[in-house]
């Protein structure tokens, strides 16, 4: 892809710099087994107490809903830990994009990343894409399901490095859904751009859609082990090798 209108560069993760692989085999797996043992040392803390709050509501609002989610008890806290234990493995089997769970999940990661137990995995091609794209001097910005936190995480402990100095801007779902046209006119605005002005690249049709509804460019990453896309009229690409060369 060449075209000179683009100053900013919005990239998915998942199936676009990093395989879905080390997502659903790797750091969903870590955050399941180890959330029990992170709570038992976090319970007190106000940032995960607001994690908490945040479940809690939702599991209220699920449960008027119908959708039948395990009890939520607090009367002591092991129950309560109990409780947020099993809605947190509930949640993450029907891959939810709640807020309070992802931000629950990266700080469970944050502890994996700072132990060397985890290490962030990206694709041979995005090192030298983001480096190539800093050169330049056009913006790197992340839009990801994941929370913030768990986005910086992954960039700054890869196994190519530290890769965060080439990422201007992270984006998550407090800004909106990733189908939602609003989401994209937001960012844009964040980044001081109109929308022509930025390619979003992404496995997901459905995202894309929604932000070339929003007049943004658009490219289908198409990499190995991706879930296979509807037919569109988004520009495919391989490797970001394709994009600005």
């Amino acid at each position: 892809m060449r075209n000179d209108s683009v100053r900013a560069i919005l990239l998915d993760i998942e199936g676009t710099t990093t395989p879905l692989e080390f997502v659903y085999k790797t750091l969903f797996p870590y955050a399941r087994s180890h959330v029990r043992q992170f709570l038992r040392r976090h319970l007190s803390s106000s940032e995960v107490r607001a994690d908490i709050a945040g479940l809690r509501e939702e599991h209220l609002l699920e449960t008027r809903q119908g959708l039948n989610p395990p009890l939520f008890r607090q009367d002591v806290p092991e129950q309560e830990l109990e409780s947020v234990v099993s809605y947190f493995e509930w949640l993450m089997e029907r891959d939810r994009k709640s807020m309070p769970l992802k931000s629950l999940q990266g700080k469970i990661w944050e502890d994996g990343y700072r132990s060397g137990e985890l290490r962030g995995q990206v694709f041979d091609d995005v090192p030298r894409a983001l480096e190539r794209w800093q050169e330049q001097k056009k913006n790197t910005c992340i839009f990801s399901s994941g929370s913030v936190l768990a986005q910086k995480l992954l960039f700054a402990h890869t196994t190519a490095g530290d890769l965060t100095r080439h990422i201007s801007h992270y984006f998550d779902t407090t800004t909106g859904s990733k189908t939602d046209t609003q989401s994209y006119q937001k960012i844009a605005n964040v980044l001081h751009r109109s929308p022509s002005e930025v390619v979003f690249i992404s496995d997901v049709t459905t995202e894309l859609d929604a932000a070339k509804s929003a007049a943004m460019q658009t490219l289908l990453c198409v990499r190995p082990g991706n879930h296979p896309q509807p037919v569109s009229t988004h520009l495919l690409i391989r490797t970001l090798d394709e994009v600005f060369p």
